[in-house]
């Protein structure tokens, strides 16, 4: 299901890692991450997940929580096949993003 969504691809220098943002339109947090994301010149893609339609949500959510054995709150950020995070604290982004 998630290799079937929409993405939204946002352009940027750095490629790797492969990002992925799973967002909600009206989320502040969400709005930060990207733009957090964008200003370190990061390219990703993302989907807002409030706009797709609920069965498709759920799924996203189930096979999100299977794949990174986490839970799903937003911003939802995939890295690859293991890595993630959760949320917008920006120490956190730092570390894992390497910067």
């Amino acid at each position: 299901m998630i290799e079937n969504l929409e993405y939204t691809d946002v352009p940027g220098s750095k490629t790797d890692p492969a990002i992925t943002v799973y967002a909600l339109s009206t989320c502040g947090f969400c709005k930060r991450a990207m733009s957090y994301l964008e200003s370190n010149r990061f390219a990703y893609r993302y989907v807002y997940v409030d706009k797709i339609a609920l069965d498709t949500k759920t799924q996203v959510k189930k096979e999100l929580k299977e794949l990174y054995k986490a839970d799903i709150a937003f911003p939802f950020v995939t890295m690859g096949q293991k890595a993630y995070l959760v949320g917008f604290i920006e120490a956190d982004w730092k570390r894992t993003l390497g910067l």
